[in-house]
């Protein structure tokens, strides 16, 4: 048997957003459940995001160590970044993720997974893309500020990035979701049988 998610909205009676951040924003719903009743939904909204899996031809893939305030933890992460414009073209934002964090462009671009990284109370939605052929971008590094100030970029093999995954040592969601699709699609029908980078994305659709 084949399952796909389907889309389907419940009616909504009520909806405000009692909190309102720069980037993001917590609204509150109420939703009418299938009996009839209703229930209050708080949820974060998300403009969506991008993520990189950029892997060279010594099949190493690039990641970046970076401090997380909110779990207390310096994550080994996959170049990653938020959709900023609305509508905005989510290869071109990644390309520009792998630049700015990086500092590396790729002539190959697929698209590795579609996830949303807590339904249950975010409505993110993360397009993860495989990068391949890299090489050096031209020109100055990206200004880098902040908590990505303090970051380490590396190149480490994908089996010592699944063997970490698996034994509890690395959590990032991106970084998680990347790699261990990228070894299923190995492992499957190839990297070339992957969707093509621009193909459509229901959660955030754009134009080309």
């Amino acid at each position: 048997m084949r399952i796909k998610d389907t889309a389907e909205s419940w009616q909504v009676t009520a909806t405000e957003t009692p909190f309102t951040g720069n980037k993001t924003s917590v609204r509150t719903d109420v939703v009418v459940m299938p009996d009839g009743s209703t229930v209050n939904r708080d949820y974060q909204v998300h403009p969506g995001s991008v993520a990189v899996v950029a892997l060279d031809g010594q099949g190493r893939v690039v990641v970046i160590n970076q401090y997380r305030h909110p779990v207390r933890q310096k994550l080994w992460e996959i170049p990653a970044g938020l959709l900023d414009v609305p509508g905005e073209n989510p290869l071109r934002a990644a390309q520009r993720e792998l630049y700015e964090e990086a500092h590396v462009k790729a002539a190959d671009w697929r698209v590795l997974t579609d996830v949303y990284t807590s339904p249950g109370g975010c409505d993110e939605a993360v397009r993860v893309f495989l990068a391949r052929d890299l090489s050096e971008a031209e020109g100055e590094r990206f200004e880098v500020f902040e908590e990505e100030a303090d970051m380490e970029l590396a190149r480490v093999p994908l089996a010592d990035l699944v063997r970490g995954i698996l034994a509890g040592e690395l959590h990032n969601t991106c970084l998680t979701v990347g790699v261990l699709s990228l070894a299923a699609a190995l492992a499957g029908d190839g990297l070339d049988a992957l969707r093509p980078a621009e193909s459509p994305w229901p959660a955030r659709p754009f134009e080309a």
